[in-house]
């Protein structure tokens, strides 16, 4: 779930992380990359046009720039400097509040009622304030180094940061003494983290002939699905592995906080022989800045710890410097909202997913959403132009909708009544049909005309 997805706006193209294919078991060597490569990019169904899209890493991949340039000698006296970095920044900032017109989940603190139309095809909590906090942009803030050991650097949040993974902590049932965590930078970070300490122990275990390390996926990133925890351990034990010979890595990026709080939803519990769980905090939370939460058991950090000289303590985190913000903007959340809250915001989001799958099948349109989420598959829409106005993330024939927690029924009809009314259009020639989903999405929930009989209900 967590990963590295890449949306290069000018194609609206959806790369994930490879999430969705069907393997828990993280064997081998990852393929060198190839800076070269050509990723090409699959038209839908009934696309008038075959356009085979080619983006040449490191070649013809770019963006816009905003130029670096040397003050002047006299720009001091003259504020010339000051006064074209403020004029960047406003338009900048002009066009924040543009792209947020079209997503489906918005800070409603900062915009105006007239733009609160947004995203949803990307799942970041947007429904936050943190204007108390901006006291604290004025200082560098470092955690340095294992967030349970003081280092000789000052300046940092660790009482915040161990505060945070002790909540997490209650969620996972794990004893404070027996884990251990850190803020992560992202959330694939923390995916790293737990494979890298089951890579440490399985080279411990190696004269036991080959144990497994897995990874588990608590919701895919693009249809949401959420990979069955206990049916994994039960085969590895009817397979003969003892519980010291696998270690499971829960990758629990955006649904692994929204899971705790869903009727009859299996549990993630490290009273189960799991080794570790990561979420993203910039995701459900909604911390405005990329972070990650990764919670392990303390036994196996000891093979990745090391003494750090100049820090005058001990490190077992992947990167050096961490962000020492996040974790106090993930305290502030937690504290505002507790578990109660997440659970009315988790309830809220599955609810008005369920509507958006209906809304989507009453209109004839392909459509699934998987148990336990609120990720709506749906089929893409035809438009090029519409997907880039809404920002929807696609893979081939699909696209899809994170139902997040200011998600209003309001702002869902008005996509809605946007992609019916431009359907209407769109397939008015019949020469143009319906793409079939139902190899992506199962016969039952396809809509085309060889599938839509099979898909009453």
């Amino acid at each position: 779930m967590v990963g590295s997805s890449a949306g290069f706006e000018a194609t609206t193209s959806f790369n994930g992380n490879g999430k969705d294919l069907d393997r828990t078991m993280a064997a081998g060597a990852v393929a060198a990359f190839d800076p070269t490569a050509v990723v090409a990019e699959a038209v839908p169904n009934g696309a008038d046009v075959e356009i085979m899209r080619e983006i040449v890493l490191g070649r013809n991949v770019c963006t816009t720039c905003f130029e670096v340039t040397e003050p002047d000698p006299d720009d001091e006296a003259t504020g010339d400097k000051d006064a074209s970095m403020a004029s960047v920044l406003a338009r900048y900032r002009k066009t924040l509040v543009e792209r947020t017109k079209h997503h489906l989940v918005l800070s409603s603190f900062e915009l105006s009622e007239e733009v609160q139309w947004n995203r949803g095809s990307y799942p970041y909590n947007l429904d936050f304030d943190y204007g108390a906090l901006g006291q604290l942009q004025h200082f560098s803030i470092n955690n340095l180094g294992d967030p349970f050991i003081v280092s000789n650097y000052g300046v940092h949040c660790r009482q915040f940061e161990v505060g945070v993974l002790d909540w997490f902590a209650r969620l996972w049932d794990i004893e404070k003494d027996d884990y251990w965590g850190y803020i992560t930078n992202c959330g694939t970070e923390g995916n790293l983290h737990g494979i890298l300490v089951g890579d440490f122990k399985s080279k411990l275990l190696q004269n036991k002939n080959k144990p497994a390390i897995i990874n588990v996926n608590i919701g895919t990133t693009v249809k949401g699905a959420v990979d069955d925890l206990d049916l994994v351990i039960q085969t590895l034990e009817e397979c003969g592995f003892s519980h010291d010979r696998f270690y499971i890595h829960c990758d629990g990026a955006l649904f692994g906080l929204m899971m705790p709080f869903v009727k009859k939803a299996p549990k993630v519990s490290f009273k189960k022989p799991i080794g570790s769980v990561s979420v993203s905090g910039h995701k459900f939370v909604g911390c405005p800045m990329p972070c990650g939460v990764q919670i392990t058991r303390l036994k196996h950090i000891n093979a990745l710890s090391s003494n750090v000289g100049y820090l005058a303590s001990r490190d077992a985190t992947i990167m050096g410097s961490r962000n020492g913000h996040a974790p106090i903007f993930l305290w502030y959340t937690l504290n505002s909202k507790g578990y109660k809250g997440f659970q009315k915001e988790v309830q809220k989001c599955v609810r008005n997913a369920h509507y958006l799958k209906d809304r989507l099948r009453d209109a004839g349109i392909s459509v699934m959403l998987n148990e336990l989420s609120s990720t709506v598959v749906f089929e893409r829409p035809r438009d090029e132009e519409f997907v880039r106005r809404w920002q929807l993330a696609c893979e081939r024939n699909m696209a899809h909708i994170v139902v997040m927690p200011n998600v209003t029924i309001e702002k869902l009809d008005c996509f809605l009544n946007e992609l019916i009314q431009g359907r209407s259009i769109w397939y008015k020639d019949e020469k143009f049909r319906h793409p079939c989903l139902a190899t992506d999405i199962g016969t039952h929930n396809c809509c085309c005309a060889i599938h839509k009989l099979f898909s009453v209900t």
